[in-house]
């Protein structure tokens, strides 16, 4: 008790945090929890040794699990900010230290040059009166927060900074200059030292396919190279489902994220870095939801290697942990699917891999094409969007974490990927989870005209059957097909003010969801959407009775909320209706 307590004045910055009660003060604090744990350990061998078994369990077990477990700190945090906030920042701050003129105006190269520069030495950019604008005060805020709870609690307490939108070398240095600001990065030529890796997250389609040439550009530099190696060359780098498939559709972003997978792992090994995946997944299809364990036997080869991480987010924190033995099931499965795509081949193509990727990019391609027609091109698509779906009142009534959009919404890019979700599974379009898949399926298939359509449908029926990958894409795209409405859909598209488009769009969509079961069907060979899934199948069949009500409901309180009707009831009711849909269906993301 009084190491541990030295170790709190010794951290503590105010005396009075520490009660006197406890040790003297030349009590030499635990400096990690292994210290403790030794001592720990003598005592377990001294009641050993003496008969006391009783005394050694259940309160010292426990006690020692529990240490070995959770350390000091209890429970990891990771940092992680946009890229063009590190920009900004580093900007003004090598301005403040007249380090460079203007550091957002250098191309990359010496924008790589002069961080490495600064990664070389532990010198501080900043004095003490500097003054920063809000933007740099916070974020420094937060990352001195980080280096006050290292100090107190250890390193383990911060061990991740991930770097959202990286797209370049310089994207995924720039965050070590921050973090050497305040002592959390130690810069050296031959030795630099963290306890914080730098994570780069790959989000768009373009930076999934530029990542590998990022992975194999930063480790030829002998200074990440030797922090990597120092951090026990194990390098982790998180991929981005919402925002690929916000992008490019839900095929060309599955097979973006296949890909770059796929190629990152060969860059890790070119480097000899061992890699681990971050899977920054979604509740709902379109951002990377689904089954965990069949979404885990679908990765490509090596990128299961031992062990990787996954978030869980939304309403599928409460389905899957809630209870003590549900939450023991779903982590078995993961730690199940982990050891065998770890070591088995679950890829299953052998000899016919290249002619499997081959099938695979040009659908990509095509359904990347069907879904920018739409999403990206037609004009008349954003007013029909942000009308038909209760996308601008998720922001106005405070229903999501972070604002709907970026920015004043003009182009799809501008918005979140949670509303972007939310707002099409309210409406029961959930169109991020399947548009553009028929018309790339039915194109490909007709490429070679009737007499080979045949042949081509044998092979994505052989690829559906042995290859995990394409098996569990249909399979989570049929179960959010099986959630939407075509017909509760048009009821929203009679929210667009110009009625013309909002037939016109909802006729488009229409169209492709019919396709796409068509031929969804014709590559599985069901009869309907949830052959593969009677348990789901019957829980959708038992739920929907329920949620068709609350559909209309929310379409006339929208109507009226759009119309000035101010009554609270109207938006109390828009809230539930909301909340409602999003529990029954568990597409909120």
């Amino acid at each position: 008790r009084r190491r541990l307590a030295a170790r709190g004045r010794s951290s503590s910055s105010s005396p009075s945090a520490v009660s006197p009660a406890f040790g003297l003060d030349d009590d030499e604090p635990y400096t990690c929890p292994q210290e403790m744990l030794a001592d720990l350990d003598v005592i377990d061998a001294a009641l050993a040794a003496g008969g006391s078994g009783l005394l050694r369990t259940p309160r010292l077990r426990d006690l020692r699990w529990a240490l070995r477990t959770f350390g000091f700190h209890l429970q990891a945090l990771d940092m992680r900010q946009n890229s063009e906030t590190h920009e900004e920042v580093l900007t003004e701050l090598f301005a403040l230290a007249g380090v460079s003129g203007d550091y957002s105006a250098l191309d990359e190269d010496a924008r790589v040059e002069l961080l490495l520069r600064e990664l070389s030495h532990d010198r501080p950019l900043l004095g003490p009166r500097a003054e920063l604008s809000a933007t740099a005060a916070r974020e420094l805020g937060v990352m001195r927060a980080a280096a006050a709870a290292v100090d107190l609690l250890g390193p383990e307490v911060v061990p991740h900074y991930i770097v959202s939108m990286c797209g370049s070398v310089s994207d995924l240095l720039e965050p070590a200059v921050l973090l050497r600001e305040v002592g959390l990065f130690s810069g050296d030529p031959a030795e630099p030292r963290s306890g914080v890796r730098l994570i780069p997250l790959l989000e768009t389609i373009d930076d999934l396919a530029a990542g590998p040439g990022i992975l194999d550009a930063a480790l030829a530099l002998p200074q990440f190279r030797a922090l990597t190696r120092a951090q026990g060359d194990v390098l982790e780098v998180m991929l981005g489902y919402s925002d690929s498939n916000k992008d490019g559709g839900y095929l060309a972003a599955n097979w973006a994220l296949y890909q770059a997978e796929r190629d990152l792992v060969a860059a890790a090994d070119r480097a000899g870095v061992h890699l681990r995946y971050f899977h920054g997944r979604g509740g709902a299809v379109g951002r990377g939801g689904g089954n965990s364990y069949d979404a885990i036997l679908a990765q490509p080869p090596g990128a299961v290697q031992g062990a990787l991480r996954i978030t869980e987010q939304g309403e599928v924190i409460s389905a899957k942990y809630s209870e003590p033995h549900r939450a023991r099931r779903n982590l078995e499965a993961l730690v199940a699917a982990t050891l065998e795509a770890s070591l088995l081949d679950v890829e299953g193509l052998g000899d016919r891999a290249d002619e499997a990727y081959g099938v695979m990019a040009e659908l990509a391609r095509l359904g990347r094409e069907a879904y920018a027609s739409l999403v990206h091109h037609d004009e008349g698509f954003i007013e029909y969007f942000t009308s038909s779906t209760p996308l601008s009142e998720i922001g106005e009534l405070n229903m999501g974490s972070r604002p709907a959009s970026r920015k004043q919404t003009s182009t799809v890019d501008d918005l979140r990927a949670i509303p972007w979700v939310l707002s099409w599974s309210q409406s029961r379009v959930m169109l991020p989870g399947w548009f553009g898949v028929g018309t790339a399926l039915r194109n490909w298939v007709d490429q070679r005209g009737e007499a080979g359509s045949g042949e081509r449908l044998a092979t994505l029926r052989g690829l559906y059957t042995n290859w995990p990958f394409l098996r569990t894409t249909l399979s989570n795209m049929a179960q959010v097909m099986a959630k939407a409405d075509m017909g509760l859909a048009a009821r929203y598209a009679g929210l667009v003010p110009d009625a013309g488009v909002g037939r016109r769009i909802h006729g488009i969509i229409s169209d492709e969801f019919d396709l796409t079961r068509e031929m969804l069907l014709a590559v599985t060979g069901h009869e309907t959407l949830l052959d593969d899934n009677p348990a789901l199948a019957r829980s959708v069949r038992n739920r929907f009775p329920y949620l068709e009500p609350l559909n209309v409901l929310q379409v006339e309180l929208l109507r009226r909320y759009r119309a000035g009707d101010e009554d609270p009831a109207v938006r109390t009711g828009i809230q539930l209706t909301m909340n409602g849909l999003a529990t029954a269906l568990r597409n909120s993301g």
